[in-house]
């Protein structure tokens, strides 16, 4: 009786060990192609070297680089998340645009689609047509869509985008968190409650780190950074505990540092005060340490 009762007990922790490995999240990490000046092969090829397993990126509209691409990533075995906007001087253009736009990212079947949705200054009633757009698309098209926290979008704010949140339950975000540190002034510290339910709604990080003066620190491993850095890595935990508790397979990370420009310059000479490629990399081996798998 006891050997049995001892053969139960081991085979409940084996069912019990075997449904835990199964519901393990895969983290997936990504590099973004802005400011990439190689071929998309020489590309691909540092990207792979570099540890990451796939590229986000906007459709290239000229069809001979966009097979490039589709050649490289199949080369050096990348996945492929998109970008997807909309343009217009009207809504209505605009709307047509997004939609235009996004249902020719889906027929890539990429992992998934990070939307740059509406404008600021679009009603709440014109901003929500556009996610409902998406919703249609994800739905039909059976590919991810998500809409990212950016200026200059309908979820340029925290507490504008809570509201969104609030009264569109199926709405999906792209955290990039460093647009509200920089619009807020602040690290948000004062804006928890629209926070906690943007982190609770988040499917793809933008991992890039933002300060209350600018949505992109110099260089994140610069000590004077610390607790900026901190402060996004407590967000991301949150959206990482979040996953495994809900039972998610996977969740997607993009390294999004941008260049020149967005990243800061010396006077006269604007030559970068750091390298884009080594701060994301840099990034991407930091969060792979923190969330081992």
């Amino acid at each position: 009786m006891k050997r049995f009762l001892l053969l139960i007990l081991l085979m409940a922790n084996f069912f019990t060990l075997l449904a835990q490995k199964q519901e393990k999240l895969h983290i997936k990490y990504y590099c973004t192609n802005w400011g990439n000046a190689d071929s998309w092969d020489r590309f691909c090829e540092r990207v792979k070297k570099a540890g990451y397993q796939g590229v986000e990126a906007w459709l290239p509209g000229d069809l001979k680089e966009r097979k490039e691409m589709i050649d490289a990533l199949q080369k050096y075995g990348l996945s492929l998340g998109l970008l997807s906007g909309g343009s217009g001087a009207s809504f209505e253009q605009y709307r047509e645009s997004f939609k235009r736009n996004l249902e020719e990212a889906a027929g890539m079947k990429p992992d998934y689609i990070n939307c740059h949705t509406g404008k600021e200054y679009y009603s709440f009633e014109q901003n929500k047509q556009l996610i409902d757009i998406g919703q249609v698309v994800m739905e039909k098209q059976h590919v991810p869509v998500y809409h990212e926290t950016h200026r200059g979008r309908f979820s340029f704010a925290a507490h504008l985008t809570k509201d969104y949140l609030v009264k569109i339950p199926s709405l999906r975000l792209a955290l990039d968190i460093s647009h509200w540190c920089n619009v807020h002034e602040s690290l948000l510290g004062d804006q928890q409650e629209a926070v906690a339910l943007a982190l609770a709604r988040t499917e793809h990080i933008h991992a890039r780190i933002g300060h209350p003066e600018g949505p992109q620190v110099n260089d994140p491993a610069a000590p004077e950074w610390k607790n900026t850095v901190d402060q996004h890595l407590a967000w991301w935990d949150e959206i990482v505990k979040q996953h495994k508790q809900n039972g998610a397979k996977v969740l997607t990370i993009t390294t999004e540092f941008g260049p020149a420009g967005y990243l800061p310059t010396l006077p006269f000479t604007q030559q970068p005060v750091a390298d884009q490629w080594s701060v994301n990399v840099y990034m991407l081996n930091l969060l792979k340490d923190r969330y081992k798998e």
